[in-house]
């Protein structure tokens, strides 16, 4: 049926945002709630913090689409089991939609020995950490002057990028598993780091592994070749950091000092076996170490099964049978897999349906698709009046101000973001965040007092 809708969308990043996008353009009333006080999620808390033009062009189109009549943004606001809102209870509104793009936000683990000790970190988190997300931006993060990194995508790079512009280490050893022919990283984004990169010790780290690369038919010299062509139009160096790869090296164990501090890895030597049409890492039972300071994982993400939707090895569980509709609906409905069906008009899409898959550009796509998938679904169901629309609406955010009183709104994040620009001119720096989730509300409230206050006659 045609006519109005109402979507509720659990996360803003490029994914929820995208979805509200197209379904606000439909002449839906979206609601979005988002965990963060404010927008972007990847967008504005995973991209390197000097990417000012991107971030900048990606932040006008959010403001433009959160600012329309039918959109109602509710920031700082936390959906799952013990949270603000549970699952049930947004279903309980009776929404025509629930779409959720919560991202994700736990961290995976690989079995290594010392995953635990001092001065091992996951990428997200520092990633989050360099770009001020609050609870991760006054982390201190002791890394050391050695570093390894394991990993090699464009994960690793930013960190790479951190590690040797800001924190400006000694060294940084990427630990490959498999080849430097399987490497994933962005030739574009390698050129962030690829003066720092020691070229000598590039050539000898491949000529080390040449024989286990011929052997799966894989030319060592035009491997290298291929390399050096992608470290041109490299950024000015701003450090002495000198960055080493290790291929075909897996991580065994981070060796630790008597106060569980880190102090090196062990790696085994690995070698390539075709699988599946990609090649796959197969340990040879001898290993090697190296001395560090810090480790961190860039080896992808898991889902928060806390918000309670259907869960198994670390994502959201999607319908198993597939359609033949493109995009495949089943690809983006949620499936509670003990009652054996879909969870009527549950929807995921972004990192939430396929964790670390792309970065903001996949995830916007990923958010278009969702929409094709959620508009087929409304047009089976009834269209809701205005007076429906309003009442739905109004009863949500009567429910999270009784249940969070520092709900953020729209214009709240406009007073937000003037305040960061005014700080910003005031430092002369060319971006300004407050990095806690207290000083942005305090900055809130102030901002409401003094409004409320010039409003009063005198």
């Amino acid at each position: 049926m045609s006519g109005k809708h109402l979507v509720i969308v659990v996360g803003a990043g490029p994914a929820g945002l995208s979805v509200t996008n197209v379904m606000s353009k439909q002449g839906h009333e979206v609601i979005v709630l988002n965990r963060d006080i404010k927008f972007g999620g990847l967008a504005e808390y995973g991209i390197f913090p000097t990417k000012h033009k991107l971030r900048g062009g990606l932040r006008k189109g959010y403001w433009e689409m959160l600012t329309r009549p039918n959109v109602h943004y509710f920031g700082n606001v936390s959906v799952g089991n013990g949270k603000h809102l549970t699952v049930s209870e947004l279903r309980g509104f009776q929404p025509s939609a629930l779409v959720f793009s919560t991202g994700a936000q736990g961290t995976k683990t690989i079995g290594v020995e010392g995953e635990n000790a001092r001065g091992v970190y996951h990428a997200k988190d520092c990633v989050y950490h360099f770009n001020l997300l609050p609870g991760f931006s006054t982390r201190p993060f002791e890394m050391g002057q050695r570093v390894a990194v394991i990993g090699i995508g464009d994960v690793m790079v930013d960190i790479a990028h951190w590690l040797s512009r800001r924190k400006r280490v000694a060294e940084i050893h990427v630990i490959v598993r498999r080849g430097p022919g399987e490497r994933k990283y962005n030739p574009k984004e390698i050129r962030a780091v690829c003066e720092n990169i020691d070229r000598t010790a590039l050539r000898k780290e491949i000529e080390r592994v040449a024989a286990r690369l011929e052997v799966v038919g894989q030319s060592p010299e035009k491997i290298f070749s291929d390399m050096q062509a992608e470290f041109t139009k490299g950024e000015p160096t701003e450090s002495q950091t000198r960055i080493y790869f290790h291929f075909l090296s897996s991580p065994k164990r981070v060796l630790t000092n008597a106060e569980n501090r880190v102090t090196g890895l062990e790696m085994e030597d690995t070698k390539l076996e075709a699988k599946g049409g990609d090649m796959a890492a197969v340990g040879l039972k001898t290993y090697y170490s190296i001395a560090c300071d810090s480790v961190v994982f860039a080896v992808g993400d898991r889902v928060d099964e806390t918000v309670g939707l259907p869960y198994r090895n670390g994502c959201f569980v999607c319908n198993p049978t597939r359609t033949s509709n493109d995009p495949d609906d089943s690809l983006f409905q949620a499936f509670d897999e003990s009652a054996g069906e879909v969870l009527p008009g549950v929807f995921l899409c972004g990192w939430a349906r396929k964790a670390s898959e792309g970065l903001v550009g996949v995830a916007k796509r990923d958010g278009e698709w969702c929409s094709e998938v959620v508009s087929r679904y409304l047009a089976s169901r009834p269209a809701l009046s205005d007076q429906e629309l309003a009442g739905k609406t109004r009863d949500l955010e009567s429910l999270l101000l009784e249940r969070n009183p520092a709900l953020v709104r729209v214009a709240d994040l406009q007073a937000l973001a003037e305040m960061e620009r005014v700080e910003g001119q005031r430092r002369d720096i060319e971006e300004f965040k407050f990095p806690t989730n207290d000083e942005m509300l305090e900055v809130i409230r102030k901002q409401k007092a003094q409004c409320k206050s010039a409003s009063v006659p005198r």
